[in-house]
């Protein structure tokens, strides 16, 4: 990877007005009168994390090993719902959702989702954080038929998983149907609160050792990354706090709670 041409794409925004005005240009649509970003969001904690999948940080360049991963989750998993590992997608949104390393990416399309995983490690407050934002409706419109023709013909700018299920039935079809390193996003069922609430969605690249970074060099007019100093981060952290968009929501339940109070309630000094 080309650390110069990504860093082409970069805007080092100054305060917390002009980090919400770079997160929604580009989103006015003149031909509806109304603002509707085609971008999808994605926060890191450290500006110079690359787009590695789980599976790749998990299994490095063993593409061999996805296969049986996924086919023992599918194996042992014990669902209420049938339905949620009845295919291929959906096992593999099931598998990615609660932690097991998959080729999948986790998206948003919400800006302020993406803030708030920018700054929620406070850990990382003396590094700079990077909002990484990709123009999926254009990526999308890149993919090869029949995909391609099925995305114009449903007239959506994401695919769904009933979509994907018409022609990609496993692993071996989403590595051999498609063109070599293509990339899909699409929209998850509600499997749960959580994917609800963090307005989330998903990319999956046709090779699964691929590091989505490579592609986004190969096409720069998709993506800008808007890096967040870390001198602004404990003031997007409040403001978000303040806004509710916090781990009590993104993650409901007793876990969530307890991650949010944790961070919460920790001294923005050194003076623990």
């Amino acid at each position: 990877m080309n650390s110069k041409e990504i860093y082409q794409n970069d805007k080092v925004v100054e305060s917390w007005e002009e980090l919400c005005e770079e997160v929604y240009h580009d989103s006015w649509k003149p031909q509806m009168s109304r603002y509707r970003s085609d971008y999808a969001f994605r926060g890191l904690s450290d500006s110079s994390y690359e787009l590695k999948s789980s599976y790749i940080r998990n299994c490095g360049s063993r593409p061999e090993l996805e296969y049986h991963m996924l086919r023992n989750f599918r194996k042992y998993s014990i669902s209420k719902d049938a339905q949620l590992s009845a295919s291929f997608w959906r096992s593999l949104v099931m598998a990615q959702h609660h932690g097991l390393p998959t080729r999948l990416l986790d998206w948003t399309y919400s800006p302020f989702i993406a803030m708030h995983f920018a700054t929620a490690n406070t850990d990382k407050f003396d590094i700079d954080g990077v909002i990484w934002k990709v123009d999926f409706v254009r990526a999308n419109r890149l993919i090869c038929e029949p995909l391609k023709s099925q995305l114009s013909e449903e007239k959506c700018n994401a695919f769904t998983v009933e979509m994907l299920e018409e022609n990609i039935m496993s692993l071996s079809d989403l590595d051999h149907k498609l063109e070599k390193s293509q990339l899909i996003f699409f929209e998850p069922p509600s499997l749960d609160q959580r994917i609800v609430n963090q307005f989330a969605f998903f990319s999956v690249m046709s090779n699964p050792t691929a590091i989505l970074d490579d592609w986004l060099i190969e096409h720069p007019e998709l993506f800008r990354r808007i890096i967040i100093p870390k001198e602004l981060k404990w003031e997007v952290r409040d403001k978000l706090d303040q806004a509710n968009i916090t781990e009590r929501v993104l993650f409901p339940g007793l876990d969530g709670l307890a991650r949010w109070l944790k961070r919460h309630y920790r001294p923005a000094t050194d003076e623990i």
